[in-house]
Formats: C-alpha cells, sequence, structure tokens
C-alpha cells in the first residue's frame, strides 16, 4: 500500500522504515532536508496515487491544525488523512469537519511504542468510520505487534474515540512511572537493601509487578544506578492534564494520576530521586530528552 507520512522525528522516522519493511511505499515529508523524501506537502500530494491515504505524525496543537488545515488544500475528494500525533480528542472534531466539506476522510490514531515501535511494533487505538478504518488497515496491521489483532490494536469507536483512548493510556503511563520511581526511592533510601538496581532487575520476571516500563526502569538502573547524571525534573506534555481534567468532567476519582501529574510539578522546585526515575524511565520508553546535571559551577 502507498502512504504519504507527515513528520518524521524520533517515531515517524521509525514508522516509515517499519512500513517500508512490511513491503509498503512510504513517500515521507519532513522540513528537514537530510531525511525527507518531497520538498513540500503539495509535492507529497503529487507523489501519491489517488484516492491517497497521508498520516501526519506532528507536535499536537497549533501544528497539527496547520496540517492538516494545508492537506485540506492539496489533497482531494476520496483522499483521507490519519492524526497519529497525541491530539487532543476535542481537536479532532473541527478537523475532521474541515477535510469533510471537501470530501476527505479523517481517522485519529493514538500510537503507543515510542522509539522501540520499529522492532515491537506500536500499540494502535482508532477512531473514525468502519470505511476509512479499513482503508488504512493494510498500515495499521503492519505497524501493530505481531499476534492476534486485537492485542495491539482496538478501533474505539467513531472520530475522537482513538486520541481519547490514548489521553487515558498516558494518564494511566503516569501513575505507573511514578510508583515504580517513588518504590525506587525508598529501596535507595534503606541501608539494608545493597543495590536497588539489582532487585529491580530481579523484578523484571516472575513477579506481579513485572511490566515493560519497569524492565525499562532496571535498564535505566543499570546503565546510571544512582541516576547520577539525571535530574529530577519532568516535564509533562499534556495527556496527563486532559486526562484529569475529564475525569473532573466525568466526575470519575483519578487519584493516582492526579498525585502523579503533580508529582511532575513538584519535580520542578525540588530534585527528587523519584522524579529522576521518571525522567529515566521516559527516555528509555519514548526517547525523550532529560535534564542533566551540570558539572559545572
Amino acid at each position: 500500500m502507498q502512504l504519504g507520512l507527515i513528520g518524521l522525528g524520533k517515531m515517524g522516522f521509525n514508522m516509515r522504515e517499519r512500513l517500508r519493511q512490511g513491503g509498503h511505499e512510504v513517500i515521507g515529508y519532513d522540513p528537514r532536508a537530510e531525511v525527507t523524501d518531497v520538498a513540500t506537502l503539495a509535492d507529497l500530494a503529487a507523489a501519491l496515487t489517488a484516492p491517497r491515504v497521508v498520516w501526519a505524525m506532528v507536535p499536537s496543537g497549533d501544528v497539527t491544525r496547520s496540517t492538516i488545515e494545508a492537506l485540506s488544500e492539496v489533497l482531494s475528494d476520496g483522499d483521507l488523512v490519519i492524526d497519529g500525533g497525541n491530539s487532543r480528542y476535542t481537536d479532532d472534531g473541527p478537523n475532521a469537519k474541515m477535510l469533510a466539506d471537501k470530501g476527505i476522510g479523517y481517522i485519529d490514531a493514538g500510537v503507543s511504542g515510542g522509539i522501540w515501535g520499529l522492532t515491537e511494533g506500536y500499540g494502535l487505538m482508532v477512531g473514525g468510520s468502519d470505511a476509512d478504518i479499513a482503508k488504512a488497515m493494510p498500515i495499521f496491521d503492519t505497524l501493530r505487534p505481531a499476534g492476534p489483532v486485537e492485542d495491539g490494536f482496538v478501533h474505539a469507536g467513531p472520530v475522537g474515540a482513538g486520541h481519547f483512548t490514548k489521553m487515558v493510556h498516558n494518564g494511566i503511563e503516569y501513575a505507573l512511572m511514578t510508583a515504580y520511581a517513588e518504590g525506587y526511592e525508598i529501596l535507595a533510601a534503606e541501608p539494608l537493601v545493597k543495590s536497588p538496581a539489582e532487585v529491580y532487575q530481579a523484578w523484571t520476571n516472575g513477579t506481579v509487578v513485572r511490566s515493560w516500563l519497569q524492565q525499562l526502569l532496571a535498564k535505566a538502573l543499570k546503565e546510571d544506578p544512582q541516576l547520577a547524571d539525571i535530574s529530577g525534573y519532568t516535564d509533562d506534555s499534556g495527556e496527563g492534564r486532559w486526562t484529569v481534567e475529564e475525569a473532573i468532567r466525568l466526575r470519575v476519582p483519578v487519584p493516582g494520576i492526579a498525585a502523579s501529574l503533580f508529582a511532575r510539578f513538584l519535580s520542578r522546585q525540588d530534585d527528587s530521586p523519584t522524579m529522576k526515575a521518571v525522567a529515566a524511565l521516559r527516555n528509555q520508553f519514548g526517547g525523550h530528552a532529560v535534564k542533566r546535571v551540570s558539572t559545572s559551577g
């Protein structure tokens, strides 16, 4: 299948590679000349055979909105746009309507997998019509992990459901990372425990708390047992905030997710071993930048 892919950053670049390895023709566009296949969005549209499928993998907010607006000017009736970024689900309705007015379909796709997706596959949560999902299914099948479809892919509902689901996914992720990181801090504080890094490594098999995130923290601790080179300052990319806001709207109690969000705010005021571990986890699974401890002064 042929696909246009906009945004060749940490995830988009690997997605292009995984799709090409799966036998698809992928034409990528990115402002960076060293990675792009075409010079402009208009060139991308011209290089694709109608009916086109174009996947936008760019930062949420204004960048996504402007990209979709630009696509509405260069695509045609019968084409399909997939927003695979971490957009807020409330943006999906307006984006879909803008495209629908020109006969262009729209899918919102929550994508999980970070920098490991190239080899492990990407967990996919999508929203849109049955017809549009079916049109893009060969792409989804190549991107998702191997195994039963339902174990790595869900058609969560109509437009908006994919990004809503991914928002909740990331809210849960906030809470899980904080719990693992708090456990690390307790272990590090107790003199009886000779090596928290060895404990976390032992937990990677046979325990009820084992998970991919737990394994990644074990990997981070093996690389830097004291997390000495990482500042505890931890950003939040939006989804945790949105999850708490939606929980308030829906009157759903989410004390764990809310606490993990506020812990990130706290990390910007005082350095802490817990937030160092969260920062290390974000770097391990998603390639997110970490603030290094300054060696000057």
